[in-house]
């Protein structure tokens, strides 16, 4: 039992680290950009060029961990990421910084998948539990990193200082950690087109919620800073979307599992909207009543993508589910590209304040097509319903450390047969 909870206590504090880093980078670079005169366009642009960088990473980086090891890999891209931070405040200029973040997507993709190729490797019999603990650790660590832009400010150079110095700390726990070698990271293989065919909703889902969390990760940070918030009220701003996504997890997935998840889906949506219609109402008039608005956003918004994942779970059989939700992170990071240009363009044109009703079209859009689909196909019966689970978007072998797939590590048991939904279910939504 120690020889479990150790490695993966170091690995979950170095993860924590590294995503406190993180999180504090993508604050900062939205204020820093409102401070420098950035249009919604540029910003956009360059936040866009992370989750570039993240598709990019989820094929190129599996096999180079391969070719030069877990180990290896995972100092490079830690140190790689923490050089980045370092030069987004040495050299201010928005090309040169999208030229960064793409970089900084690449190893964030790597750190991502390291880890959570050796928390897989850990698990053995423990994979329900763990997985909970890991997004969990990921929602609080993102959180928290938001706060730390207080400490400096935006225009600081300390501030970039200190999220290099996270990446660093994060080594270390990781690097004392002795841990055994993961089995060979893939890439993902399922074709867009087949994920379409049998989830239509779930393929719907991961690509709207990739343009809704890209677009909020790009520009509210910006957003808030337009509406007068200092750097602290900007992070208290960013921190209550996060909490509240990881909040409502679980109440979302309890009705998820009770009926439709398609109607569950649409109710989720229709509310985030109308959250994102208060953030709009409210903007000018209260730091507070933004800041409820905003985490009853994320507290609907951010379950979008679990819901996605669960929807795609339950349309395919379990021999294929696990190439079918990678295919959707590699969907959901196609979106985020989208979502910061999208809604940069169009702040640029119509102002700052608008940016919540960007929100508001994009969860609008994906309410009604799930509606329609819902009038199309029939529903998953409830006897094969699986599991729904709090998912953050993370790497490709999250969708392994998943406990609603096969076990894919060295500890998988072949011999447990897999229920799968029936094929005139499968082909619906």
């Amino acid at each position: 039992m120690i020889s479990t909870i150790l490695p993966v206590s170091s690995l979950l504090l170095g993860m924590a680290i590294l995503l406190a880093g993180s999180g504090l980078i993508g604050t900062l670079l939205g204020l820093r950009a409102s401070v420098e005169g950035f249009t919604g366009l540029s910003l956009g642009l360059i936040m866009s060029g992370f989750f570039a960088g993240y598709i990019v990473g989820a094929f190129a980086c599996p096999p180079l961990i391969r070719r030069i090891g877990h180990i290896r890999a995972f100092t490079a891209m830690a140190a790689l990421a923490a050089v980045v931070s370092l030069l987004y405040g040495m050299v201010v200029n928005p090309w040169f910084w999208w030229v960064l973040r793409v970089i900084h997507g690449v190893t964030m993709v790597a750190i991502y998948m390291i880890i959570e190729s050796w928390l897989n490797e850990q698990m053995h019999d423990k994979r329900g539990k763990i997985f909970a603990v890991y997004m969990m650790v990921s929602f609080v660590a993102l959180g928290l990193g938001q706060f730390m832009i207080a400490i400096y400010g935006a225009e600081h150079m300390g501030s970039f200082a200190l999220v290099a110095i996270f990446y660093c700390l994060g080594l270390v726990p990781i690097a004392l950690t002795p841990v055994d070698q993961p089995t060979p990271i893939q890439t993902p293989s399922l074709p867009l087109a087949r994920l379409y065919k049998v989830s239509p909703v779930g393929f719907a889902g991961g690509l709207v919620s990739g343009l809704v969390s890209g677009a909020f990760w790009g520009l509210s940070a910006a957003f808030a800073a337009a509406q007068g918030l200092d750097d602290f009220n900007v992070a208290v701003f960013t921190a209550a979307a996060i909490f509240g996504g990881a909040f409502m997890q679980w109440p979302v997935g309890h009705a998820s599992e009770h009926r439709d998840r398609r109607v569950v889906l649409v109710s989720v949506c229709v509310l985030a909207a109308v959250c994102a219609v208060a953030m709009f109402a409210v903007a000018e008039l209260s730091v507070m009543a933004l800041v409820i608005a905003t985490a009853l956003y994320g507290g609907f918004a951010f379950t979008i993508y679990s819901l996605a994942v669960a929807q795609t779970h339950d349309r395919f059989h379990s021999s294929e589910a696990l190439e079918a939700t990678k295919a959707l992170l590699v969907l959901h990071g196609t979106g985020a590209v989208i979502g910061p240009v999208l809604a940069g363009g169009i702040i640029t044109a119509a102002g700052a304040r608008a940016f919540p009703l960007v929100l508001v079209g994009m969860l609008v859009g994906l309410a009604l097509f799930t509606a329609w689909r819902i009038r199309r196909d029939a529903p998953v019966p409830d006897a094969e319903l699986t599991e729904f689970l709090a998912v953050h978007r993370t790497s490709v072998m999250a969708m392994e450390m998943d406990p609603r797939t096969p076990d894919t590590s060295t500890h998988a048991d072949d011999d447990e047969p897999a229920v799968a939904p029936t094929e005139e279910v499968r082909q619906g939504a």
